[in-house]
């Protein structure tokens, strides 16, 4: 049970930032939208709040916004067709019924002749008396059909009619959040844990090492190495390492004094390569900077940032293999093993994999928020959009074989841990 409360904290909240990025910065830009998803498949859970209807869905793979324009979602009325509907005060159509056998008090009845809900937003008709009428439509009118209410969208609050750079953001506002969300996250556990000081304290001396023959002994700092000031354990760690054989003098702090010690790092071979060894190891002290605290989150979600792009320059070498990619079954296990570690392990684990969620989102991939960014950058060069149908298609098929990947590495990842 904790293992998966777990999995549903961190992976929610890495979806959920993902999705609130697209649905805040396209309410921003004055979009409909339609549904606020967390998952896809069937829904479970569905509430609706004005005009966006709000779901949990079985399938835990993502998530999504779903935005009016972006899947042809339009209503066309076609000629011959008879519609009940109802009127404001402004005489305006407030509300469209397709089921013909629907009665509602004050509903007028009329066969459509020409209609756009689109620009116009009008409908031309025949009335009861078979007289060719036409009535404006309210920009908030309701089409419903089989008991499903569909608010219209007109064409300045579809996607495709907002402006390049407000598109963009709506889109690019996806991953952005899951790096805001991380940065969040890396705050948090400065604040609370404290910020790793790399200082060169020695957690452990081997027993009959040099250091120990040299007199260092547990939680020393080291703040000097043949003379000059060590303020990282990488410095610390340099000297030795290249000072095999060679004796070198080490400056450290103990019960608040200054103590000089000589020590001679023994020659170890590592990887084919001499280096020297003196037998201590690395303790991580943490200091509890409040200022920090946010500086360090920005600070750490760079790092990660950069590790993983580092990673995926595996997929242009060619060197990566299934068994290095993980679905939701992998993230769940590797879940599993990092609750156990307690919430502040739990945390970082969230924030590297938002991060992770991010840059992959950002991929130039169709069906992924980077392939619909590279679009808008073609459209930005070329001074039109690419004909829209041929877009739909590509991101179908993106769509298709990405489901298709997440299968095979699904099935790879329950073969690894259940059989």
């Amino acid at each position: 049970m904790q293992a998966i409360i777990a999995f549903i904290l961190v992976f929610g909240s890495i979806v959920f930032f993902h999705e609130l990025g697209h649905f805040i910065f396209a309410k921003r830009s004055g979009i409909l939208v339609r549904e606020f998803a967390i998952g896809f498949g069937p829904k479970i859970l569905g509430i609706k709040r004005g005009e966006t209807l709000y779901t949990i869905r079985l399938l835990p793979m993502g998530g999504y916004v779903r935005m009016a324009g972006e899947d042809m979602d339009t209503v066309e009325l076609q000629p011959g067709y008879r519609i009940g509907f109802l009127l404001n005060d402004a005489d305006e159509i407030t509300r469209v019924v397709l089921n013909q056998n629907k009665q509602l008090p004050d509903m007028l009845f009329l066969e459509v002749e020409k209609a756009d809900l689109l620009k116009g937003l009008w409908i031309e008709g025949y009335d009861e008396d078979e007289k060719l009428v036409r009535y404006s439509v309210a920009r908030d009118a309701i089409i419903e059909e089989n008991n499903q209410q569909t608010i219209i969208a007109p064409y300045d609050r579809t996607f495709n009619a907002k402006s390049l750079p407000k598109r963009t953001m709506t889109i690019f506002a996806g991953p952005l959040f899951n790096f805001i969300l991380a940065v969040i996250f890396f705050s948090i556990i400065a604040f609370v844990q404290g910020i790793p000081t790399n200082d060169a304290v020695i957690a452990n001396v081997v027993k009959d090492s040099p250091a120990q023959v040299a007199g260092v002994q547990k939680d020393d700092l080291v703040v000097a190495a043949n003379g000059t000031a060590v303020k990282k354990w990488e410095q610390l760690s340099e000297v030795i390492q290249e000072n095999a054989g060679k004796e070198i003098t080490l400056d450290v702090k103990r019960d608040g004094e200054i103590k000089t010690v000589k020590v001679t790092p023994e020659s170890k071979t590592v990887n084919k390569e001499k280096i020297g060894q003196i037998g201590i190891q690395y303790g991580i002290e943490y200091k509890k900077d409040p200022l920090m605290a946010i500086p360090y989150g920005f600070e750490q979600t760079y790092t990660f940032m950069v590790r993983i792009v580092e990673i995926l320059g595996t997929l242009v070498t060619g060197s990566f293999t299934l068994d290095s990619l993980s679905g939701p079954v992998g993230i769940y296990k590797a879940t599993e093993e990092v609750a156990k570690y307690g919430f502040m392990t739990l945390m970082s684990w969230a924030a590297m994999l938002s991060i992770n969620l991010g840059i992959m989102n950002l991929l130039p991939l169709p069906a992924l928020d980077g392939g619909r960014l590279l679009f808008f950058a073609y459209e930005a060069v070329r001074g039109k959009p690419i004909d829209k149908q041929k877009e739909g298609i590509i991101h179908f098929v993106g769509f298709a074989l990405l489901m298709l990947l997440m299968i095979a590495v699904t099935w790879n990842d329950i073969q690894k841990f259940f059989f």
